[in-house]
């Protein structure tokens, strides 16, 4: 399928959870939003490392793409950004990091991250989605965003998601802190007004790009793709109007 828009989700999601900002998008762009290795259609591809995910996003990439990433599927689109060069001509980042630059602090996070692809798997899928569904970090979202975020964590499985973990996780993949003013195309940093640990990082990395663009998008929390699909849909599509 030819596209000029991909769509990276988060950990725990699937392509579908990118449908409201898909339909808004669809007089504008032709969106592809894919599920990632060890989610979704991808639960059985397991990521043993990021090069997984960049010989998947070359073969989307053939043509320039807008590429856009939430979470986890943000700091994918960071180091794909760095990877395919001028086939991403704009680069949205959505409650994303470029990872954690301490080695202790990160080596502390993959353990805590391998212990919890464990508790994955001996806990199951129903049981965890309710866990990570009832972080601080979502709290505030209205409960039919909620719920629908829910269900589409449950097209997921449990050996899935602890692969990606290990093969995906903030503690196992290198920090991209140093590496930020390599990147040659505008990048969108969109974050919540209530996500304040992923502002604050926003804010940080803003100074450290060539060409960035903070946007706060009022009353949302982490996923602001869910909670405001309309104004990420317009973000994205914003620069490119100019």
């Amino acid at each position: 399928m030819a596209a000029d828009l991909v769509l990276l989700h988060g950990f725990t999601q699937t392509g579908r959870s990118w449908q409201p900002v898909r339909h808004a998008l669809a007089a504008r762009y032709r969106a592809l939003a894919p599920d990632l290795p060890g989610h979704g259609a991808l639960a059985e591809r397991r990521p043993g490392s990021f090069a997984a995910c960049d010989a998947y996003l070359r073969v989307l990439a053939e043509d320039p793409i807008v590429l856009a990433g939430y979470s986890m599927g943000g700091r994918i689109a960071l180091h794909a950004a760095l990877s395919l060069g001028a086939r991403v001509r704009r680069l949205v980042l959505i409650g994303a990091s470029p990872g954690i630059a301490d080695p202790a602090e990160r080596a502390a996070r993959a353990a805590a991250d391998a212990a919890l692809a464990e508790r994955i798997e001996a806990i199951g899928i129903e049981a965890f989605v309710r866990e990570w569904g009832a972080q601080l970090l979502f709290a505030g979202m209205p409960r039919g965003i909620a719920e629908s975020a829910e269900q589409d964590r449950l097209r997921n499985g449990a050996p899935g998601l602890a692969a990606a973990l290990r093969g995906l996780g903030t503690g196992v993949m290198p920090s991209l802190w140093e590496r930020l003013a390599e990147l040659e195309p505008p990048v969108e940093l969109v974050v919540g007004e209530r996500d304040v640990k992923f502002r604050a990082i926003a804010e940080r990395m803003e100074p450290l790009l060539r060409d960035a663009r903070l946007h706060v998008v009022a009353g949302a929390g982490h996923a602001v793709h869910l909670e405001a699909p309309d104004a990420v849909a317009d973000i994205i599509a914003a620069r490119a109007a100019r």
